[in-house]
């Protein structure tokens, strides 16, 4: 063995000690429990790779702690530059023996930083072991784990905190919205979760939000978008992202994006547009339509993965709650188990008029939902009503839905009803 493989060893396995040590105290903390975490576990002692895939920050790491607390496990975190020295993948193994006590589970991650990861992660399950991987990349799932591990993985995604779980992180879980002083209280809240997101730093201390957004953003800007896909022209999607976070709740166009931040084509607007939505910066959403075709040629609609991304430019409030309003739900949607571009669309009815979601199922359209900030300018009830109506007829469906700020009512449009629900309500059902 060369000089620098055994210095390279050597960094490698003080990189492992410090991060055992590091285990043990995290271990020792009190955190907030994460949707999913009760599921997971099911999996726990099943021979398939445990797979955890979410945004940078997002409390991955967490829910694998939570998930494995009571267990003997190994710990590598491969967003240590220590860990990613040019080592033999079976002295790693090595030293993973080595440093722990015979661990029964392997814990890795954001595994998508090691070279070969996928062809490491294989070998091991075919030795037995038990395995679970973090990533900040969903291209883990789609294109490196769907080829090496076909159908011996299970995926779990863990998103920013809902609103639920913020409530528990501020100790404000026990609020009664029939008491009008705690239901101002919630709703001051939420407003506070809307604006600031939901990452588990932002919410759990007193930092200020707009920095370390942005210091977020950039870092899987960098780290999971241009290193990884060795991105030359750093200003175009440096650009499309600031596009992006400044215009999220709204259609876009490939070919206007194209003429206006000067890219070569469409093309490569849309392979970067794919980058982001892998890193967890952004989420495209396709409109309905019953041909394919035209789901794939129509504009699209992008959200932010959490509100708080805002932040990253001047973003004037009080002007474009309703659209961090509407970017909620959507991520909400997703938590539910919806599924962009398969159960959830957005829909422009005939006469252009705008449903912001719809949820299907493979038979038919389940359900339609509209979000109205009742504070917006004009006649804004009687727009989306007309819209959710209209949408309702062409679709043949009758489960219509206004998600407000706080009006709650049923009420009756040309036969039809229409359920209008507070958004703090729909958050927590």
């Amino acid at each position: 063995m060369c000089f620098l493989s055994i210095m390279n060893k050597i960094l490698v396995k003080k990189a492992i000690l410090e991060q055992k040590k590091e285990k043990e105290i995290l271990l020792l903390k009190t955190y907030i429990p994460r949707q999913n975490l009760e599921k997971a576990k099911e999996y726990l002692n099943s021979s398939l790779v445990k797979v955890v895939l979410g945004p940078r920050r997002a409390g991955k790491s967490v829910f694998c702690l939570l998930l494995l607390k009571d267990t003997n496990f190994a710990y590598l975190n491969f967003d240590d530059e220590d860990l990613l020295k040019n080592i033999m993948q079976d002295d790693l193994i090595q030293l993973i023996a080595e440093i722990y006590d015979d661990p029964k589970i392997l814990l890795f991650d954001e595994i998508q930083n090691l070279k070969n990861w996928e062809l490491f992660v294989n070998k091991l399950q075919r030795r037995g072991k038990n395995i679970v991987l973090t990533g900040s990349n969903s291209n883990l799932l789609s294109q490196e784990l769907a080829s090496h591990l076909t159908g011996r993985y299970a995926q779990f995604e863990v998103l920013p905190f809902s609103f639920k779980e913020f409530l528990q992180a501020k100790g404000k879980v026990n609020l009664n919205p029939l008491v009008s002083e705690e239901k101002g209280v919630m709703l001051n809240l939420l407003s506070l979760y809307i604006k600031c997101g939901g990452f588990p730093e932002v919410v759990t201390t007193n930092l200020d939000p707009a920095p370390y957004l942005q210091t977020l953003f950039d870092a899987a800007l960098l780290k999971d978008v241009v290193k990884r896909h060795n991105i030359r022209l750093l200003q175009n999607i440096y650009d499309l992202s600031f596009f992006l976070a400044s215009n999220f709740a709204c259609e876009i166009s490939a070919r206007k994006i194209k003429n206006s931040l000067g890219f070569a084509s469409t093309t490569t607007v849309l392979t970067h547009l794919k980058y982001l939505e892998q890193a967890y910066l952004c989420l495209i959403l396709n409109r309905f339509s019953y041909k394919v075709r035209e789901q794939i040629k129509s504009p699209k609609k992008v959200y932010l993965v959490d509100s708080g991304y805002s932040l990253v430019k001047s973003f004037r409030f009080s002007e474009n709650f309703g659209r961090l309003i509407e970017n909620l739900v959507f991520v909400t949607l997703l938590r539910m188990g919806h599924k962009p571009n398969f159960s959830l669309f957005y829909y422009k009815t005939r006469n252009s008029k705008e449903v912001d979601f719809v949820l299907k199922t493979q038979e038919k359209v389940q359900e339609l939902i509209q979000v109205w900030w009742e504070q917006q300018e004009g006649n804004s009830k009687n727009r989306e009503i007309k819209a959710l109506l209209e949408a309702s007829g062409e679709l043949n469906c009758e489960n219509l839905k206004v998600i407000t700020w706080d009006y709650e009512k049923k009420e009756h449009f040309n036969g039809k009803i229409v359920e209008f629900i507070p958004l703090f309500k729909w958050l927590l059902a």
